[in-house]
């Protein structure tokens, strides 16, 4: 089985969760990426984030949430993403930039247009009463 290694920045306010898609996708993503080269968790985070959002965490509160596993969309059978999520403190205004379309607050209700490992996390967070 071969695994894509991302790591997803979980934002929550009023029981919603940040959400993005991306140009010419139907489905929403809980944002964050891929690593590159030699980048830790903490780094891939404040760069996807920077690059997807215009944010900036700020590195000293960013704390880990879990790890989920799920069929990667969009590819064959036995591909699967791992994602590793952190929440954390930024500053800046939230705005799409680089691949991402839009910005979009969603709830436990919008499980029909969210990616397969999104849908755990949702469950996740929703079981934790922090997810509407």
């Amino acid at each position: 089985m071969k695994e894509i290694d991302k790591i997803a920045f979980i934002e929550i306010q009023e029981g919603k969760i940040l959400s993005t898609r991306s140009k010419g996708k139907t489905i929403y993503y809980i944002p964050g990426g891929k690593r590159e080269n030699g980048e830790s968790d903490k780094q891939t985070l404040i760069r996807e984030v920077l690059e997807e959002l215009s944010i900036s965490i700020i590195p000293s509160t960013v704390a880990y949430i879990g790890t989920f596993s799920a069929q990667s969309d969009g590819e064959k059978e036995g591909i699967h993403v791992i994602m590793t999520c952190y929440k954390a403190k930024y500053f800046g205004d939230l705005k799409a930039n680089s691949e991402i379309d839009e910005i979009r607050w969603l709830n436990y209700k919008d499980l029909e247009i969210i990616s397969e490992v999104d849908k755990k996390i949702f469950s996740f967070l929703h079981g934790k009463g922090v997810l509407e």
